[in-house]
């Protein structure tokens, strides 16, 4: 095993009167210090020779790379392993070569200070990050505790919770958590009005007016919460692909003929982390969903214009595979190809033409095939009857 040449402290606002007497000595026992601004003014006691994060700041393991001969100490923020750069380190360079120092973190502080328990609550970040991924987790009765980017991102949360009928949330900013600075702001989403300090932590407790969106996780969002020409995977059809897709925690799927992006934008929002790449010829349908996206909190939906197979080439091998329109045995065999062992493949055809093509596939190569009829009750002059929406063919298989 190599020695553990690199340490990565949390430090808090109490500076290294915060740390325990072993991680203070490693920390004044550094050559080399790597922070932002604030972490050196929190440590400024120590003697050592200081770096900045770089720029850009992918650049920082090839840096610390560079000085291994040395004793390096990188300071981060409470704990180096949550939303953090010691994650981002960590995928880089061995574990046996690191040491970690936690501290507490702003989310273990937050819900301290709102006496909120950890298990009954979603933790998450748009530090850095587009600040619209968060709006997936605004449902009644959520408690949110976020790590913003900035001293206008609460004011942002706040009319997303108000233009979603969230605007009685309960929201509070806390900033400078542990240090003499501490401070608190307190109010309702929908008459926001405080200035915060940049560098901060929210917590949200939603409240759902009588005429809230309601926008679960779960597959099966309303077809009018999307904008779409009216070519999209309907409601019902769409919780039904989604399960054979079965999203997972930062898989990634490839929707080829993404339309609108419903079923991507769905994908993403079923599962932490969850990816997609949408592949779609028509400008228009690129723009809608990419305002899907943004309206739902899927900011990260990656859209590129092409036609499968041409399109997949170059592309990162996905998770899972749909393909909602531009069906080819050309297109299905580069699918397949590039598709992960355990990755799931499903297709939905409505014309005749592809449901023989979805046939004829299905017999060669076996899976799931079921045909998905859907009737709606609708007025018939005074009264009621059924009609039917034209039926969906969906194959399926799991690459093993």
């Amino acid at each position: 095993m190599m020695d553990r040449w690199l340490h990565i402290v949390g430090i808090g606002e109490d500076g290294l009167d915060g740390l325990t007497p072993a991680t203070r000595a490693v920390v004044e026992a550094a050559e080399i210090i790597v922070g932002g601004e604030r972490h050196h003014g929190l440590s400024d006691a120590v003697r050592a020779e200081r770096l900045a994060w770089p720029h850009p700041f992918d650049a920082l393991v090839e840096t610390l790379l560079a000085m291994k001969s040395r004793r390096v100490v990188v300071l981060a923020t409470g704990d180096p392993l949550w939303f953090s750069v010691g994650a981002r380190i960590g995928r880089a360079i061995p574990a046996d070569q690191i040491t970690y120092h936690p501290q507490l973190s702003a989310f273990q502080l937050a819900a301290a200070r709102m006496g909120w328990s950890m298990a009954d609550l979603e933790t998450l970040t748009v530090h850095g990050r587009p600040v619209e991924q968060m709006i997936a987790f605004i449902q009644p009765d959520a408690r949110l505790l976020i790590l913003t980017t900035g001293a206008e991102t609460p004011g942002r949360i706040a009319r997303f919770l108000s233009a979603r009928g969230f605007g009685r949330s309960r929201m509070t900013v806390l900033a400078n958590m542990g240090g003499a600075e501490e401070a608190r702001f307190d109010g309702l989403a929908e008459s926001w009005d405080h200035d915060v300090p940049p560098f901060n932590t929210l917590a949200v407790d939603c409240v759902a007016a009588p005429d809230a969106a309601l926008l679960p996780r779960v597959p099966g969002l309303a077809d009018d919460l999307f904008r779409h020409d009216g070519t999209m995977t309907k409601r019902e059809v769409r919780a039904a692909t989604l399960a054979r897709l079965m999203p997972m925690r930062g898989a990634l799927l490839w929707d080829i003929g993404t339309g609108c992006g419903s079923v991507a934008v769905e994908w993403m929002r079923a599962a932490r982390y969850a990816r997609a790449i949408g592949i779609e010829p028509r400008a228009d349908r690129r723009q809608m969903a990419a305002e899907n996206a943004l309206a739902l909190g899927t900011p990260r939906l990656e859209l590129i214009e092409g036609e499968a197979p041409a399109a997949l080439v170059g592309l990162e091998r996905p998770d899972a595979i749909f393909i909602g329109g531009g069906l080819s045995v050309a297109a299905h065999d580069a699918a397949w190809e590039a598709l992960k062992p355990l990755g799931r493949l499903v297709v939905n055809a409505v014309t005749l033409e592809s449901e023989a093509l979805l046939a004829d596939l299905h017999a060669r190569h076996g899976g799931e095939l079921v045909r998905l009829s859907i009737q709606r009750a609708e007025p018939v002059g005074p009264r009621r009857g059924w009609r039917a929406a034209m039926p969906v063919t969906q194959w399926s298989r799991v690459k093993r």
